[in-house]
Formats: C-alpha cells, structure tokens, sequence
C-alpha cells in the first residue's frame, strides 16, 4: 500500500525538525509574502475598506436643475414658439435708381424656413450691412415681385439722401420690419401673418443592468466589511456587489439623459435575446428598434449655443471677462433670462473665479489678496471662490459638476468645460393633471402607467434572498428605467467646449 501523491508528499506529510507553522504545513488564503495566514503572529487587521475616492457617484444634477414626470407614449412632443418680429438675414440687393423705385432686395425665404416672404407692401425695413452692421438705410416697400423676379424681390423706395452704398453681395445685407407709413385716403394693407411654431419631440431609451451571485457566496461571510455610500453595512461581500451595482445604475439614469444621441437613421438588433419586435423591425425578425434620444449636450448642440475656447490661466481676469461679455450679448439677442446657472469643470470654474476675482481693483498689485470675506485676520481662512455674481443685468449661480471632473468619467476628456442652464420655467399643458402647469426648462420624463412604472424599477429572481422563482441556484437582481430628457428652449442654454 501507498499514498498516491503525484510524484510529492501532501504538505501534511513533510518533516520537519521542530513544530512550526510554515509556508508547506498551512493554507495560504491572500498569496502574498510576508502579511498572510502561513505565519504564527496575528496582523493587525483593519476590516473596513478606506474610501480613498470619496463619495464615487455623480448623481444629482438633474435633480438640482430639472423634474421627473411620468410619461404614457412612445415620444413626448412640445412646440416653442418663433421669433415676433420679421427679420431677414443674407438678402442680395440690386440697385436699380428711378422715380419709384431705388432698389431690389431679394430675400432667402428658404433660409428662414418659409415658403413665402412676410414683408408686405406698405410696410417699412431697415437693410443693415451683414459683415459690419455699419451700413444702415431705411425703406419703404413699395411692390413684391416685379414682371421677371419672384414674390420674395421687394421693390424699395428708400427714404432721406443719405448715399450709403449697401453691398450687392449674395449674403450682402440683413433686414427687419419696424413699422408701416400709408398715405391718406389710402387701403388698408393686403395680407396678413399667419403665426408658426417650431415642433419637437423626444423618445424615451430603456436603459437596464443586473448583478447575480450564486446561492452558495450568498451565504458566504468575509473577513472585509462592507461599507457603501447607500449604507449598506456587514460581511456579507454580496452585499456591496449589489449596492454599488445599483449606484453605478442611478448614475447611468443621469449620464445617458446627458450624453444620450439620436441614431442617424432608426435601426433594429436582431438578436435571440429580444422576443418582441416592435414598430419598424422587419417581418420575420426578432428584434427591437435602437432609435437613441437626445441628450442635454446633443440638444445644444443642435438648438442651443457652443462657446469655444473660454479664456481662463493663458488670459485671466480680463480676457475671460471679455469672452462672457459676448455670451451675455448673444444670450440679449435669445430668451434673455435673468437667471442662469453655470454647472463646471474644475478648470473653469477657476477660470470664473479668476474672472471675478480681476474686478477688485487691487487684484494686479502686491496686496492681491484683498478680495472675499473677510476681516484681516491671519488666523482666517480667505474665500477665493465665488458662489454667484451679477454681470448686466445676468444673475449667475456657479457650481462644480463632479460628472466633468471624474477621473473614469468626463474626466478623461478635455472636451466639455460646462454648461449653461437658464433657471427659469415654462407653462405647458400636461396630459396626466389635465391642467397647465409650470415646468422647468430641463426636465425628465419617464414612462409609467396605473399599472406600470418605469421610472426605477429593481426586482429579484432566482431561488436565494426570498425569492423561489428559478431552479437556478442564484439570486439576480435587475434593473430597468425608461426615460427620456426635455430640454425646451435650448436657445438660453450655453455649452462650453474646450479649444
């Protein structure tokens, strides 16, 4: 008889001179040298995990500057209204000199999205040339259209001396209508505007994940403590799985409404794990329509405002200032909401502080240190950051995004600088209350029913934790939401993007 040891004894049966724990004789549980379980002295064991990233979600921003509504539709639509005024930009101008009429200016109705001018005869314009804005005349419309140009030509009569020559270039002048001057006795004027509104709409993505763990690890303890920012607290290492699984969920419910793009034409996935096939998907298959959605950055992209190239450490103070000069005169020529709120990088946010900061007269001398609250104490802490400021007639609220600053997220792009949010509201009419109410201009929207509701959804299968519903020895959790973001007058909103 004899052991069959594959060509070695087991470690039990090794000599030894004395009796002593060694590497051969006890487990090793962590493969390490010199700190495990194969030496005779007890460590000094710290059992909870150290927090060395902090706080590690990023949740929270559209909570602070939107809402969360509940939904019934595969796409929620709104209209915005358009401009009130009539205004023409690129209008080419012939200059033609007689008694009744000075010059032509043929205007881009297609540019304007229109299919027919709105200048009417008796109306008066102001013509302004496109490159300087220096050149102004002023006019009177006296016929559309002549025997051989279209409907869009305005035959002008223009009024005072002045000999201003305004550019006969494709994109020569702009023009608006600021009034009307009818002789007496004269008719009244022919036409009228029909008001439009600009339509658009959304669909809600469905975004899901799961964590599962065998029924065997499920009753497993662990010698490491568990600690996570949702409270979860014990030994069981199933636990933290979980709770950071569902963390690392509520952040994709924000990052997607955020990041979210529309796909460039509607596709279908056909693949054995859909089972449902939905509108659009061919006959035959299995699958499910991917048509994306629009996200807050897609939505300024497209509708709202992209300042590039902010000036912050190569031009402090000054140069930044002039470069939010210019975003407060092109916000004049949007929606013009007094309030606004600036979500930012940690390099921008700098750059504001700097900005501000350059308005104490004392800033560029020695004694720069004379800005923020305080009373000359030594022994205090000076304010070098800025929460708000006021600049025109602007009200700004200034905040960090941790989104752009974390290392595995936006952190790893030089991209995006920040956004812009106006704080204001817009009444709507909301299908659910059957009333108007008032909502903010950035809100999300979520799919929910008497019966259903998508907004949060977690649910446990299997056959460990309570639930018997599976011959699968594992307990799976599941998560599942179906939303989409509203970003309406993405006109007032500001994206900064890196140079």
């Amino acid at each position: 008889m004899s052991f069959v040891t594959g060509g070695s004894f087991p470690a039990s049966l090794i000599p030894a001179q004395q009796r002593m724990a060694l590497s051969s004789n006890y487990i090793d549980f962590t493969g390490t040298s010199g700190g495990n379980f194969a030496q005779q002295y007890l460590p000094e064991l710290y059992e909870a995990e150290v927090e060395r990233y902090g706080n590690r979600t990023i949740g929270g921003f559209l909570r602070m500057v939107g809402a969360e509504m509940p939904m019934t539709s595969d796409q929620v639509v709104w209209s915005e209204q358009n401009r009130l005024h009539v205004a023409y930009k690129a209008a080419t101008v012939s200059v033609i000199g007689g008694t009744d009429v000075d010059i032509e200016v043929l205007i881009d109705v297609a540019a304007a999205g229109a299919t027919n001018g709105a200048v009417r005869v008796g109306q008066t314009i102001l013509m302004a040339d496109n490159a300087t804005g220096l050149i102004v005349q002023k006019g009177l419309v006296q016929a559309l259209g002549t025997t051989t140009l279209p409907d869009d030509t305005l035959s002008v009569k223009l009024y005072g001396t002045a000999t201003n020559a305004l550019p006969t270039a494709t994109d020569g002048i702009n023009l608006y209508v600021y009034g009307a001057d009818f002789g007496k006795g004269s008719v009244g004027m022919d036409g009228s505007i029909e008001p439009q509104f600009t339509q658009y709409s959304n669909n809600p993505i469905i975004i899901k994940d799961n964590f599962q763990i065998s029924g065997s690890d499920a009753a497993q303890i662990g010698w490491v403590e568990v600690s996570t920012e949702d409270g979860q607290s014990g030994y069981l290492w199933y636990l933290k799985s979980e709770s950071e699984t569902r963390l690392r969920f509520e952040d994709y419910l924000e990052m997607v409404m955020v990041e979210a793009l529309p796909m460039d034409q509607g596709t279908y996935v056909s693949t054995a794990e859909y089972q449902f096939g939905g509108p659009g998907v061919p006959s035959g298959t299995t699958g499910t329509v991917i048509a994306g959605s629009e996200g807050l950055f897609s939505a300024i992209e497209d509708r709202g405002n992209v300042y590039s190239g902010f000036a912050g450490a190569a031009a402090p103070g000054s140069g930044a200032l002039g470069d939010f000069d210019e975003i407060l005169k092109n916000l004049d020529k949007q929606g013009a909401i007094e309030e606004n709120m600036l979500f930012l990088s940690r390099s921008t946010a700098l750059d504001f502080d700097d900005m501000v900061a350059a308005m104490n007269g004392s800033y560029a001398s020695t004694q720069a240190a004379s800005y923020g609250l305080f009373e000359n104490d030594g022994e205090m802490a000076l304010n070098f950051g800025f929460n708000g400021f006021r600049r025109g007639s602007y009200d700004f609220y200034k905040t960090d995004w941790k989104y752009l600053n974390d290392a595995s997220l936006r952190g790893l792009s030089n991209e995006i600088d920040g956004v812009m949010i106006p704080a204001g509201t817009t009444t709507v009419y909301d299908q659910i209350l059957g009333s108007n109410i008032r909502r903010p201009f950035l809100h999300t929207r979520y799919r929910a029913s008497e019966t259903e509701d998508r907004r949060m959804k977690s649910w446990i299968t299997g056959s460990v934790g309570g639930a018997y519903t599976d011959t699968l020895d594992a307990m799976t959790v599941s998560f599942l939401s179906e939303r989409c973001l509203v970003t309406q007058a993405a006109n007032n909103f500001v994206l900064f993007k890196g140079a």
